[in-house]
């Protein structure tokens, strides 16, 4: 009985996923925490949920001709510097201003620490790292 209501729970939340969540990280854990109650029941749900979630969470990098749009964008004249580590998935501070990418509003970048950053314009989430 636990599992089959853990099942229709984790299907009923990943139904109401917004686009203001990342669809990838909603899917997995929803996916997860349905592995894990059949295998496991309600530990093994939450356990699937939680680990389905990060998975999910995983940036797909954007495309070539993003990347070599910023490459070839000129250095800005004032650098920025943040203090936190630069990591792909996570958001950058909310006070770092970044250019949108013209012919893929999908993507922005900044340049942060000498190093070119490519964004999600919406949530500041790092999506690449260019070395």
């Amino acid at each position: 009985m636990y599992k089959v209501l853990l099942v229709s729970s984790a299907l009923a939340l990943s139904s109401f996923a917004t686009n203001a969540l990342a669809d990838g990280a909603v899917t997995g854990a929803a996916g997860g925490a349905i592995t894990g109650a059949i295998v496991g029941g309600p530990v093994g749900a939450a356990i699937g949920g939680v680990a389905g979630g990060v998975a999910g969470a995983v940036v797909d990098p954007p495309p070539r001709e993003v990347v070599t749009y910023v490459q070839q964008q000129p250095a800005p004249t004032a650098s920025v510097v943040v203090q936190e580590p630069i990591v792909v998935g996570k958001p950058l501070p909310a006070d770092v201003v970044v250019t949108p990418v013209p012919d893929n509003p999908k993507y922005a970048y900044t340049v942060i620490n000498n190093q070119r950053v490519i964004v999600e314009p919406r949530t500041h989430r790092v999506v690449q790292v260019i070395e």
